[in-house]
This record gives structure tokens, C-alpha cells and sequence, in this order.
């Protein structure tokens, strides 16, 4: 089972990936982060209360890795809680690398099977609320586990 880990000046967020809920979601985000894509990327956009996202190589929210993925939303993690990682889109099946993460369920209901969860903080969800606009993922690390 793969893991992930996005190391920041305000520390690690550790995740557990949805691979049975969004297998090609997983996939993608898992080769981006091996070749480094994430590397020195910012939290673009960060709303308190709402999501911290980042993934866009302009810093800008316009940018992608220069494809598209289609959304997976039939899965049974298909609801945006606290610490829920989540794809970015312009519109259905236009997700590409940006991703975001939920500070809470409050005001996110409405991006339920709209917008594929991929996996969830399992450690670290202290650092989400500490994450402010401009913060830098220093790097995103895959782990393999069994």
C-alpha cells in the first residue's frame, strides 16, 4: 500500500491513499510526485476553513502537468472531511495535478462527487491550519508499505 508524505517548513502531512475509491486519481498523483513534479510547488490558494491547494507549477492556479485526468466519483470515500485529499478541476475530467486538502467538513459538502478524493491526512492535520498562501512543498514523497 502506497503513502504519501508533503514535507513543509510547517511539517509533514501523512497520507493514506483511496486506492480501491480512485485508482487512476492515485496513479497519477503517485508518478507526478516520484518525478518530482511537486517539488517546490506552493499552496497557491488558501482559504481558511474551506482548503489549502496546491499543485499548479505557474503558483498561479492556472497550470497542469499537460494532461488531463477523468474523475473517479463512485467510490464509497466520496466525502470531503477534515483532512481529505482531493483533485482540483476547471470542470468534469479536467484534473491534472493541483490538488487540495479540507480544513473541515463545514463548507465542503457541496464538493461531494464532484471532485475525486483520493486519500485523507492521517498524520499532521495540525500543519493544514498552519499552511498559508505561498508555502512551499519542499517535496512530496511516496512510501511503499505493506
Amino acid at each position: 500500500m502506497k503513502k504519501a508524505e508533503i514535507h513543509t517548513s510547517k511539517g509533514i502531512l501523512k497520507i493514506n491513499f483511496f486506492e480501491n475509491d480512485a485508482p487512476n486519481t492515485v496513479k497519477n498523483f503517485v508518478d507526478l510526485a516520484q518525478k518530482g513534479f511537486y517539488d517546490g510547488l506552493t499552496f497557491h490558494r488558501v482559504i481558511p476553513d474551506f482548503v489549502i491547494q496546491g499543485g499548479c507549477p505557474e503558483g498561479s492556479g492556472a497550470g497542469g502537468p499537460g494532461h488531463t485526468i477523468d474523475c473517479e466519483l463512485d467510490g464509497d470515500n466520496q466525502y470531503h472531511d477534515r483532512g481529505v485529499l482531493s483533485m482540483a478541476h476547471a470542470g468534469r475530467n479536467t484534473g491534472g495535478s493541483q490538488f487540495f486538502v479540507c480544513h473541515s467538513r463545514t463548507n465542503t459538502a457541496h464538493l461531494d462527487r464532484n471532485h475525486t478524493v483520493f486519500g485523507k491526512v492521517y498524520e499532521g492535520l495540525d500543519v493544514i491550519d498552519q499552511i498559508e498562501q505561498g508555502e512551499v512543498m519542499d517535496k512530496v514523497v511516496i512510501v511503499d508499505e505493506e
